[in-house]
Parts: structure tokens; C-alpha cells; sequence
């Protein structure tokens, strides 16, 4: 790589009359460091990367001389180098401020290698947290682009785009598909939810049995669970079994008596602040959130949010992986704590934490709020519903973590009957510590039971049985994978949320609720990776691609020799596998309903999948298939429309296929979508209807049936309904617990 090198150490200290340009990523972060720096700074935004790798040679990377890349400028990014060049001519000195991570060191390094100014006056700054102290701190502390960091962003952008552009061709050869792509980290991801797919398809259910019994003393009742016979632990398989124990249980005879009970007290301590991957579970399981929709909305947190007093960053950067937080901080949190909850609240020692895991790049803090004195409350009236729940949820996670332990006073009771032992258990919260403000899922709840001691009589109520079975392992969620990924060493913070996307704009996965289902296009395309490039689609060698990145970041590896010892036997094997590649027949269980032969899996146009008679072209039956691979309507008559045909006055039939029911003319065969209205009028042009549509990917919406004279758009139904807080339309979602009707208006955040 040519860099430009800068030639000496940069003195930051403004003069009066000194004008400054910073640039930054993002836009949004303008106001509010425009505020903190003052009129002598110019603050103006890439919008992101300004090159990329170029397109002309292929790859845009010589792999015969070292790797060399050659990039070049993004066209839609021509208007922004060329203001930039202005404004930076004009300007005494630059700052590069782009976001404090790999991605953005190379994103300064090409905006220098784009700017026509001498180097000595361009410098490198980064801040964790868009605060006065930290920003101020940042440019009176500026230094020079890591070109070492640069090197591993790089490298990965290279690793990516050779797996890319490699291995999607064999795709393309084999399963006759040019829609199909592959990807480094995305295929191995890819990987994990179809083999947990396939856990869930083999497993075979258990049936086991438990028995409860409800108890009563002085008129208290409470329910124990049996757990022993004979001082042995119990193991109840079929109903024979729970209802010859029942029998038992029912004798008249049979006395029930309290035999031990155990008091024990115990803390419990709080749990680090959030990291990404914690953030983006936690925000899923308690708030709903999809990983992309919160790193979004953490994104806008941290850039700055339009306040009273201008435009305020309000919570630390949002893609890290280590859980340690700054002195500073810490020292806010403690003089909170102490102010508004009192000293008993506040840990003898401060907590600090340690994330005991390797990989981790502890390059910045983990995510809290810039400035805790900022309650989610007092700035309730500033954030949209979604960014005040967000910023709840940090804020109530950083200061819980810095809060005393909980303590607990638990509580267990063994009850007697013959040979068989009941427990019971209970636990009361004696100093609520950190949970006055954050309680984890899996807190347990106080269970109410009356006071009992050794040697109690107890009444018998009822005695309980009740059938269970073993669960397969649950489907992946967005959150669960992130964890995954992260517990394997596959992927970082700042890439978690575009691998999930990614998977699922190739259509290889969908989302139900919020489980991720492969497709029956992704588990063909896992099947064909995972079985010719085992290195590539392996969980070790992925997680210890990205270590080798973290060594050439630690200057420990040098990126082109990386490249090399991966490349090398790499492009062995594609090779080798396109040189024996035949395109592959995939015979499915469905017999073709009208010659008795097998059907085969094929592909059309525009890359969806359908099956064909294996007797093509002799027969040229076709099924459609949906998207886990099902087939639609192979024995149903189909039914026979109202209407005519209005090319040529045939019959017409009413079909299903993948994109929803259309009608087919029985004589030219001309197709038309059924077009299905909500009946809602169209709340932009006032005069068309709203109608389900299907995107080409097979995507279901909402649109006005005046398009395109009208683009108006909805992604859930309308009900009808206007929102009473915005007036916007009110939409509709089915989720497992029922229905839920939200404003349409993403600002609103109004849900019932």
C-alpha cells in the first residue's frame, strides 16, 4: 500500500484567527461538535467511505504483486471529495474524526490519500463519547493515521471479496443459480442455522412426568414439587408411572410433615455494562428489537439528540467488546449512586469488570451514557418512544453495574410423605442493591409460602401430575446468533448486524417471529459449501482468520503474508473443485403427479426455485415452491375465476405460487397477480386504495395501487384507524402473543 506519511508531530493549540476543518462520518454528529468546538471549526461529513476497491481489474487487488490494492473514488462520492479538497484549502489544519474502530481508521486514511493538501497539516483524532471533555481532548491530543489498523481493515475487505467473487461461481455452475453468493463470515453464520435446523428436524421427544402437590397450613395454601423416593432422585417416564405415584400420594394414611428447612443468605453482584453483542441481546429479549433496528437507534444516541440546549451525544460508541469503563465515568456514577440513593448503594470497592474471553480488542469503553446525571426521565420529552427505551436500558444497565450487590435470603423446605420427599423454595430480597434499578431475565420472582418449620403437619389439597416432553433446541433469534458468533470468535461488534442482514436479503433466511429459518435455497447452498470448502465454512479457521487480523492491528503479522498463506491453498481448492464441478441434479421426494418420475430441483430467471419433471423435456411438469421448500398446491384443482381472460377471452384459473395467488389463462397462458385491497384510502394522494404487493424477493407490503403516480408505502397493514397521538395510520402485526396495532409513524412509537 502507498501511504502518504505525515512528516511532523502536529501542535493543536488554535490561534485566534485559525480555522479548522473536522471531518467526520456522519452528519448527524455535525451539530453537536460544531457546539463543542466553536466558530473557528468547519465541521463537514464523508458520508461514510469515499473508495473502494476498484472494479476494473476484477478483484481491484494485484494477488501477483503483494496484494496491491487499487482504489478509486465511489461515484456518487465525487461532489463530496471535491468539497472537501475546498474546504480543506482553506482551512489551517484538518482533523480526521471518524468513528474510533478499524473501519474508521481506513476511512481517515482514505479520506487523507483523497484530500490535495500537505500532509503536515492533516491529523487523526478519535473520541469515545461526543462530550465537551473528550472531543476538546481528542484534538489537543491528535496524532497520526495507524496505518497498521488500516492494514487489517483492509485485509478483511480483501479475505471478503475473494471469498465473494471465488466461490459464488461455483455456486453459479452447480446449482445453475446466478442469483447465488457466497461470503467469508456470512456462509459460516449461514452454517450455524442450518445445522440447528437440522438438530431441531432429528430430534426425537422425550416424555417424562413431574407431580406437584398443593399443601395447606392454617388455611395457606402452596404447591411443593416431588423430587425424591427413597432418598434417591425421582425419574417419572409415562403416565402409568405419575398415576400409580398419585395413587400413593392420595393414600388417607399417608402423612405429610415438614422434615428440614434450610435459611441461607447470599448476594448477588451486578453484571458488567453493555458490550455490543450484550446490548442487542438485552434489546431483543426486553424491548423487541431486531440487531439492526438497535444498533440504529444507538447510532443517533451517541451522534447527538436535539436537547434544550442544542445538539447532545448521549451515550458513549456503541460498538465495542470490552467492558471497562474510564475513571471519569466511574467517578460520576459513584457521586449519583451516593446523591440520589444514598452511601449504601454504592459497593465498598468500585466494581470493575473483566471480559474473560480472548479476542477482544478492548479498544474503547463498553457502552454507557456519556453523562449519568442525564436520567432517561428528565430527557423523556427529547427522544422518540424506541430512543428513550434504548437509552432506559443503557443508562439503567452502566449505573446498576456500578451499585452494590443485591443480598438474598433464601429459603428451603423439604416435606416428608412415606418414602417420597417434596421440596420447596423461596427467596426474599432483603437489600435491593443494583436491582432498584436492573433486573436481569432470569431473576426469579419471590414465591409466596407460609412459615414452616421442622416437624410441621400439612394438609393435602390436590396432587398434581402433568405430562412434559424434551424440547429440541430453540432456533436461532438475532440475539441468540450474536451470541454464538461471539462466543466462537467469529465476526466483531461492528460487523454482527450486516452478517444477519446480509443472510437474509439472499433470501437463505428467514425470519419467523423472531426465530431465523433457513430457506430450502439456503440449506441447498450450505450443503454445497460445507461439503467442498471445509476450511472456509469451519468454525475454528474463521475465528482464526479474524485473530490474524487482530495481529496485523498489533502490528504482530504483516497483512500481505496473511493474505498470501490464506490465498495459496484457497484458490487450490476452487480450482480444483471448478475444474470437476458439474452442475448438480437435486432430486427431491415429490413424484411428478402426471408421469410418475422423480421431481428434480430447478431454478428460473429470476433466481427462485421450483420443481421440474426429471422427464423434461418429454414432461414438462412444474410445481412452485415456497420458501422452506414446501410445495404449493401440487393436488388441488385449481379454481376456476369469474372473469374472462382480457387478451383473448379464455378461461381463467386462480393459482398459488411463491409470490402469492395469480390468475393464469387456460388458453395463452397470460398471468396477472391478484391484487388484494385493504380497503384503506391511500393517505398521501387521498384518491388511491392501499394494496398488498410483493416485492421481486418475494417480500410482502403495503402500497397505494395508484403507482407510480404515488409511492406511498407501508411494510404492515393498515387497519384503518388513525393514530390518536400523530394521526398517521394506524398498522397491524401478528406475533405469537397476539396481535399488536402500532403507528405507522416510526417518530411516534405509539403501540397498543
Amino acid at each position: 500500500m502507498a501511504a502518504k506519511t505525515a512528516t511532523k508531530k502536529a501542535s493543536v493549540k488554535k490561534g485566534n484567527g485559525e480555522k479548522a476543518l473536522v471531518i467526520v462520518e456522519s452528519p448527524a454528529k455535525s451539530k453537536t461538535i460544531k457546539k463543542i468546538l466553536g466558530a473557528n471549526y468547519t465541521i463537514e461529513a464523508s458520508f461514510g467511505h469515499v473508495r473502494d476497491l476498484s472494479s476494473k481489474n476484477d478483484l481491484g487487488f494485484d494477488v501477483n504483486n503483494g496484494f496491491k490494492p487499487s482504489f478509486v473514488i465511489l461515484p456518487d462520492k465525487k461532489k463530496v471529495v471535491s468539497k472537501l479538497n475546498s474546504l480543506a484549502k482553506e482551512s489551517d489544519k484538518v482533523y480526521l474524526a471518524s468513528d474510533p474502530d478499524r473501519e474508521g481508521e481506513a476511512i481517515a486514511w482514505h479520506v487523507r490519500e483523497i484530500l490535495k493538501v500537505p500532509d503536515d497539516k492533516i491529523f487523526r483524532i478519535e473520541f469515545n463519547e461526543i462530550t465537551p471533555k473528550a472531543v476538546k481532548y481528542a484534538v489537543e491530543h491528535s496524532r497520526q493515521i495507524d496505518i497498521d489498523k488500516v492494514h487489517a481493515q483492509q485485509t478483511r475487505q480483501i479475505l471478503d471479496k475473494l471469498v465473494g467473487y471465488k466461490l459464488s461461481p461455483v455456486l453459479w455452475k452447480q446449482l445453475g443459480n446466478y442469483h447465488l453468493s457466497a461470503g467469508r463470515v456470512q456462509s459460516v453464520a449461514l452454517r450455524m442455522i442450518c445445522e440447528r435446523e437440522e438438530e431441531i428436524e432429528a430430534f426425537k421427544p422425550v416424555e417424562y412426568w413431574t407431580i406437584t402437590a398443593r399443601l395447606n397450613k392454617d388455611g395457606k395454601p402452596f404447591e411443593a414439587e416431588l423430587t425424591k423416593f427413597v432418598g434417591s432422585k425421582i425419574e417419572i417416564n409415562n403416565e402409568e408411572e405419575a398415576l400409580k405415584i398419585k395413587q400413593a400420594l392420595e393414600s388417607p394414611t399417608l402423612e405429610y410433615a415438614v422434615s428440614n428447612v434450610s435459611k441461607r443468605e447470599t448476594t448477588r453482584k451486578p453484571t458488567a455494562p453493555f458490550i455490543t453483542s450484550t446490548l442487542q441481546r438485552e434489546a431483543s429479549s426486553k424491548l423487541g428489537y431486531g440487531v439492526s433496528k438497535t444498533m440504529q437507534i444507538a447510532q443517533k444516541l451517541y451522534e447527538g439528540i436535539e436537547l434544550e440546549e442544542g445538539s447532545v451525544g448521549l451515550i458513549t460508541y456503541m460498538r465495542t467488546d470490552s467492558v471497562r469503563i474510564s475513571d471519569d465515568a466511574q467517578q460520576m456514577a459513584k457521586d449519583f449512586i451516593t446523591n440520589h440513593y444514598g452511601n449504601e448503594y454504592y459497593p465498598e470497592k468500585p466494581n470493575n469488570y473483566v471480559k474473560g474471553k480472548k479476542n477482544v480488542q478492548d479498544a474503547h469503553e463498553a457502552i454507557r451514557p456519556s453523562y449519568p446525571e442525564r436520567t432517561p426521565e428528565s430527557i423523556k420529552q427529547y427522544l422518540t418512544a424506541e430512543q428513550y427505551k434504548l437509552y432506559k436500558l443503557i443508562w439503567n444497565k452502566f449505573m446498576s453495574s456500578q451499585m452494590a450487590s443485591t443480598k438474598i435470603a433464601n429459603k428451603t423446605v423439604d416435606i416428608t410423605a412415606g418414602d417420597y420427599e417434596f421440596r420447596v423454595g423461596t427467596s426474599k430480597v432483603l437489600f435491593d442493591g443494583f436491582m432498584k434499578l436492573y433486573q436481569d431475565n432470569d431473576d426469579e420472582k419471590e414465591a409466596k409460602i407460609p412459615d414452616l418449620s421442622v416437624g410441621d403437619k400439612l394438609e393435602t389439597e390436590e396432587i398434581m401430575p402433568k405430562q412434559h416432553f424434551t424440547q429440541p433446541p430453540p432456533r436461532y433469534s438475532e440475539a441468540s446468533l450474536v451470541k454464538a458468533l461471539e462466543e466462537y470468535g467469529i465476526g466483531r461488534p461492528s460487523t454482527y448486524a450486516s452478517i444477519i442482514t446480509k443472510i437474509q436479503q439472499r433470501q437463505y433466511v428467514e425470519r419467523q417471529d423472531k426465530a431465523l429459518v433457513p430457506t430450502f435455497l439456503g440449506k441447498t447452498v450450505c450443503k454445497q459449501l460445507v461439503s467442498q470448502f471445509t476450511d472456509i465454512m469451519d468454525y475454528a479457521f474463521t475465528a482464526g482468520m479474524e485473530e490474524k487480523l487482530d495481529l496485523i492491528a498489533d502490528k504482530k503479522a504483516v497483512w500481505n503474508e496473511v493474505l498470501q498463506n490464506f490465498y495459496d491453498p484457497f484458490i487450490d481448492t476452487v480450482n480444483d473443485v471448478m475444474s470437476n464441478a458439474q452442475k448438480i441434479r437435486i432430486e427431491s421426494d415429490v413424484t411428478c403427479p402426471n408421469c410418475g418420475r422423480k421431481m428434480v430441483v430447478r431454478t428460473n430467471r429470476y433466481g427462485s426455485q421450483f420443481l421440474g419433471c426429471s422427464g423434461y423435456p418429454e414432461c414438462k411438469t412444474i410445481l412452485s415452491l415456497d420458501k422452506s421448500g414446501a410445495v404449493i398446491n401440487n393436488t388441488e384443482e385449481p379454481e376456476k375465476a369469474d372473469e374472462k381472460c382480457e387478451k383473448c377471452g379464455g378461461d381463467l384459473y386462480i393459482k398459488n405460487g411463491p409470490y402469492g395467488r395469480y390468475t393464469e389463462c387456460a388458453d395463452c397462458k397470460d398471468r396477472k397477480s391478484i391484487v388484494k385491497s385493504t380497503g384503506v384510502t391511500c393517505p398521501k394522494c387521498e384518491k388511491g386504495e392501499i394494496v398488498e404487493k410483493r416485492s421481486k424477493r418475494g417480500v410482502v407490503f403495503f402500497g397505494c395501487n395508484k403507482y407510480p403516480d404515488c409511492d406511498f408505502v407501508l411494510w404492515n397493514e393498515p387497519t384503518g384507524e388513525k393514530c390518536p397521538d400523530c394521526g398517521s395510520l394506524l398498522t397491524k402485526r401478528t406475533l405469537k402473543s397476539g396481535e399488536v396495532i402500532e403507528c405507522s409513524n416510526r417518530a411516534c412509537g405509539y403501540k397498543k
